[in-house]
C-alpha cells in the first residue's frame, strides 16, 4: 500500500484493497488525477480577490462583478446540467453555481466527481438566484486540495465530545459556534493588552524552564536538561520573575503566558493553561480589585455588548460594584461559624468539626488552615454572583503582606464567579526576612510529603534584599474568563488543543 496520502511507491501502483470503501474511492480518484498529470497537491497558490462575507455584505456594489473565491466544499445539490455548492472560507459560506455551458463539459464533469470536503478555487460573476440567494456563477474551477476523508454528516456534525477535542480541526470545520468561542478568546486577549498598555504597563516574557518551581501551590512537571545535567521545572506561575522586574525598576509589568501544573483534570483544570499576571509598584490589593473588576466588565461590554452573561446555568451581572467579604465573614454567613471569635486552635477545631470539616490526615491544624478548609469545603460552591473574598490566612498566602493589626491574615483577595476562582491578588510581601520564614515553612511541608508546597528560591530572596517597593500583584486565569464570556461548561471548550489521554489503538 502507498503512504497515508494514497501515493504509491515510485514504480508501483497503489493498492487500496484493504481500506473501507468510503476511503478507497477517494484515493482512487486522486490516483486518476495523478495519472492524468493533474495532481491537486502541486497547486501552490490561488489569487483570491474576495471572501464570502465581502460578497454577501457588499452585494449591491459587486453584482455582475468578476471575483475569485476559494474554500472548502461543504454541500452539493443537483446533478443535471447545473450544480449548486456551498463553499466555506475563513469568513463564512458562499454559494457557487456551476453550469456546464459556462465552464465547459470537461470542467463540469470534473466538478461532478469532486467530493464534499475538497478545497476549490472558483472564478465567476456575483449574482442573485431566482430564490434570492447571493451566489457566484462560475466560469472556471480549480481543485486546490483533495480531501481523502469524508466530513461528518452535515446535520449531526461531531456529536462525540471527545472527538471534538481530539480533532479540533474537524470541530472548526463543522461547527461555527466553536470558531466564535476562539474568536472571543482572541478578542479578550487583545482587550487585556489594550487595557494594560494604555495604563502604562509593559508586557514582558519570562522563562518557562527554571531550576526551582515557585509562585503557586502546585506540583510541577520535571524535565532533564542534558547539557547542564540537571533537573528543571516547567513553570507553575509567572510571579517570581515578574517581581524581580519590579525590583529592577519596571514599575508596571505584565505577562500573558502558558503555565504547567501536574495536577488533576476536570472541567476547570487542564495541565497547561494560560495566565495573566501583572504587578504595579506603589499599589496594593485594593487597587488590583478595582483593576480586575473594570478589566473583566469592560471586556464583556466591549466584546459581548452587555454586562449580562450566562454561565453554568446562571445569569451573571458583571456591572461594576461587586461586593467584598472577608473569608471569615463568608464562612460565618454561609455556615454560622465565626472564626474571629475563637481564641484557641482547639475551639476552631471543634467548630470546624461541627460543620463536618476535618483537616487532612497527617496535617497539624492551625487557625488559618481550619478557616480556609471551612471556606473551601462549605462556602466556595455557594458563590454565584461576582464577589471578592479578602483577608486570607497567612498559612495559605506565602507571598502576601500580613494585615496590619492581625498577623494571622493577609492583604489578599480572590474573585469568585459561579463557584469558580477568577483572579487572585496580593499586597505583595516585600520583607525578605518574612519571605524567608514563609519559604522555610513551605520547605517543612514539602519535606513532610506535600509535593505542592513552595520551593525556596534564594535568588528571589536576594532580589527582595535589594528592596522592592510596595506592590500590588494579580493573577487572572485567561481560560476561565473565556469560559465565562462564552458560556462554555468546560475548560476544554476554550482550549484549541486540550490535553487528552492517547486514544486506544
Amino acid at each position: 500500500m502507498g503512504d497515508d496520502t494514497g501515493r504509491a511507491p515510485e514504480g508501483a501502483s497503489a493498492d487500496f484493497s484493504g481500506m473501507p470503501e468510503i476511503l478507497r474511492i477517494r484515493r482512487e480518484k486522486l490516483e486518476e488525477l495523478r495519472a492524468e498529470g493533474r495532481d491537486p497537491f502541486t497547486e501552490t497558490r490561488f489569487d483570491r480577490t474576495a471572501y464570502s462575507a465581502d460578497i454577501t455584505e457588499g452585494f449591491d456594489s459587486l453584482e455582475n462583478t468578476g471575483v475569485k473565491v476559494a474554500g472548502r466544499i461543504m454541500a452539493k445539490r443537483g446533478m443535471g446540467k447545473a450544480i449548486f455548492a456551498d463553499m466555506k472560507d475563513d469568513r463564512g459560506v458562499i454559494q457557487i453555481y456551476v453550469r456546464r455551458d459556462d465552464v465547459g463539459e470537461a470542467a463540469f464533469d470534473d466538478f461532478k466527481k469532486w467530493d464534499i470536503g475538497d478545497i476549490v478555487g472558483a472564478e465567476g460573476l456575483v449574482f442573485k438566484t431566482r430564490m434570492g440567494e447571493i451566489s457566484v456563477r462560475c466560469r472556471s474551477l480549480t481543485l486546490l486540495s483533495k480531501s481523502l476523508r469524508p466530513l461528518p454528516e452535515k446535520y449531526h456534525g461531531l456529536t462525540d465530545v471527545e472527538t471534538k477535542y481530539r480533532r479540533r480541526y474537524l470541530d472548526l470545520i463543522m461547527d461555527p459556534n466553536t470558531r466564535r468561542v476562539f474568536e472571543t478568546r482572541s478578542a479578550f486577549i487583545r482587550h487585556i493588552r489594550a487595557y494594560l498598555d494604555s495604563r502604562g504597563f509593559m508586557e514582558v516574557e519570562t522563562p518557562v524552564l527554571g531550576t526551582t518551581s515557585g509562585g503557586a501551590a502546585a506540583r510541577p512537571f520535571v524535565t532533564r536538561h542534558n547539557t547542564l545535567d540537571i533537573d528543571m521545572y516547567m513553570r507553575i506561575a509567572l510571579e517570581l520573575h515578574l517581581k524581580r522586574l519590579i525590583v529592577g525598576g519596571i514599575e508596571r509589568v505584565y505577562e500573558i503566558g502558558r503555565v504547567f501544573r501536574n495536577e488533576g483534570m476536570d472541567t476547570k483544570h487542564n495541565p497547561e493553561f494560560t495566565m495573566l499576571e501583572l504587578y504595579q509598584s506603589y499599589a496594593d490589593c485594593n487597587d488590583m480589585m478595582a483593576l480586575f473588576e473594570e478589566l473583566l466588565s469592560s471586556a464583556a461590554r466591549e466584546i459581548l455588548g452587555t454586562y449580562a452573561v450566562s454561565w453554568q446555568g446562571e445569569t451573571i451581572d458583571l456591572t461594576p460594584g461587586w461586593p467584598r467579604l472577608t473569608m471569615a465573614e463568608a464562612v460565618k454567613l454561609h455556615t454560622g461559624v465565626d472564626f474571629m471569635a475563637f481564641e484557641s486552635v482547639s475551639d476552631a477545631v471543634r467548630a470546624a468539626e461541627s460543620i463536618g470539616v476535618k483537616m487532612p490526615d497527617g496535617k497539624t491544624p492551625s487557625w488559618g488552615d481550619l478557616l480556609y478548609e471551612c471556606f473551601d469545603r462549605r462556602v466556595e460552591d455557594k458563590l454565584i454572583r461576582p464577589v471578592f473574598i479578602t483577608e486570607h490566612p497567612v498559612e495559605i498566602s506565602p507571598f502576601a503582606k500580613r494585615k496590619p493589626g492581625d498577623p494571622r491574615l493577609t492583604e489578599r483577595f480572590e474573585a469568585f464567579i459561579c463557584r469558580s476562582e477568577m483572579a487572585n491578588a496580593f499586597s505583595e510581601l516585600n520583607d525578605p526576612v518574612d519571605q524567608r520564614e514563609r519559604f522555610l515553612r513551605q520547605a517543612a511541608l514539602r519535606s513532610a510529603g506535600d509535593r505542592e508546597a513552595e520551593m525556596t528560591d534564594e535568588d528571589f530572596i536576594m532580589a527582595l534584599e535589594y528592596g522592592m517597593p510596595p506592590t500590588g500583584g494579580m493573577g487572572i486565569g485567561i481560560d476561565r474568563s473565556v469560559m465565562l464570556l462564552t458560556g462554555s461548561p468546560s475548560i476544554r471548550d476554550v482550549l484549541l488543543f486540550p490535553t487528552m489521554k492517547p486514544a486506544e489503538g
